[in-house]
């Protein structure tokens, strides 16, 4: 078996497993006075000071994932302001920006600078843009996006949820969400980054953890394997991503890679056979021992037409992607093994075809 949908969530990271069966033992609320409470207590402000010293400066608030995280940014930090949001961005982020303004991008996938630049003249905004898109690992200019957020007096949040561990992130916007398990910790926590003393209305009340910012009690195992996958190195998955499109496209050049061209992650690569539906795809390789994933998973299952693809302009193309995205500890047979399953999928749909 060869896993290659990494995106969806990462194997999980040795370093990672020690450290959350460690907290596991500590009996103690990182809440309460005694000396049980203090141990847990050390283990949560380890984890905090790993996280802010890897991803950036400021008050890194714990949350339950990626989606808490981006919504407690948007929510919070939205009053007064405009929202703008890319057209790619996750569905998790459109959700919480729902009713904002939505901001192009171009046929590679990349936000459009001038629309954003124009959008902001408008009046005070909050920017809503993710780092690097999770069906076609395109990174977006948010250096950039930055500044002409700085000087509109616009606020910036950042979706690092796909980048966080796989490219060296900018030091730029003001608030940052991040999620375990894309970095090979555990399912079930998240964190979102402060900077500059912003102070976001919390979305759950509660006894008061995390500094009033998020209330209930935090899930100390799965912090502590984020914050120790967090500082595992990152791997230099480019060339096998290379070396599997290079091997596609002597196989089928009818393919279409999205993004090709354009700054990527390292791992991922979305990739079109003409004709051939995704869900057909997904459902061949995963016979032959091969997972990825569709350009878009829904929570349900089922396999739905890609919005980052439509708006990059594939129009019925969008229903013929899938995704492959390389693990940490992906290997040249799993990248071999794709390549054959693939190879013998399309064979297969040629002869039906003809």
């Amino acid at each position: 078996m060869s896993y290659l949908d990494a995106n969806a969530t990462e194997p999980l990271r040795p370093e990672a497993r020690a450290a959350a069966i460690a907290a596991l033992d500590l009996a103690g609320n990182p809440s309460s006075v005694h000396a049980e409470g203090r141990a847990a207590r050390r283990v949560l402000e380890a984890a905090r000071e790993a996280i802010a010293r890897r991803f950036g400066p400021g008050a890194v608030v714990f949350t339950a994932g990626g989606t808490e995280a981006n919504a407690l940014a948007i929510r919070g930090l939205a009053a007064g302001r405009r929202v703008l949001v890319g057209a790619t961005e996750h569905p998790a982020v459109l959700a919480a920006a729902t009713g904002g303004v939505t901001l192009p991008v171009d046929g590679r996938g990349i936000i459009a600078l001038e629309a954003l630049e124009a959008a902001l003249l408008e009046g005070p905004a909050l920017v809503c843009l993710m780092a690097a898109n999770n069906e076609t690992g395109v990174l977006h200019p948010i250096a950039e996006a930055a500044a002409l957020c700085r000087d509109a007096g616009a606020l910036l949040h950042v979706d690092a949820v796909q980048a966080a561990g796989r490219v060296t992130l900018p030091e730029a916007g003001d608030s940052l969400a991040l999620s375990g398990h894309k970095l090979g910790g555990p399912k079930g926590a998240g964190a979102l980054l402060l900077r500059g003393g912003l102070e976001p209305a919390p979305l759950i009340a509660g006894g008061g953890q995390e500094r009033g910012r998020r209330g209930g009690t935090e899930p100390l195992p799965a912090i502590a394997g984020m914050a120790a996958a967090a500082e595992a190195p990152m791997p230099d998955l480019a060339p096998l991503r290379d070396a599997l499109e290079a091997r596609l496209r002597i196989i089928a050049p009818e393919i279409v890679i999205a993004g090709d061209g354009a700054p990527r992650l390292p791992n991922t690569s979305c990739i079109a056979l003409p004709g051939a539906a995704a869900e057909t795809q997904v459902i061949a390789l995963d016979l032959a021992g091969v997972r990825v994933s569709a350009g878009a998973a829904c929570s349900s299952g089922k396999v739905a037409r890609s919005h980052v693809l439509a708006a990059m302009g594939w129009g019925e193309l969008a229903g013929c992607a899938i995704r492959v995205s390389l693990p940490w500890n992906a290997t040249a047979e799993d990248v071999e093994r794709f390549v054959e399953a693939w190879a013998a999928m399309r064979a297969r749909l040629s002869r039906r075809a003809a």
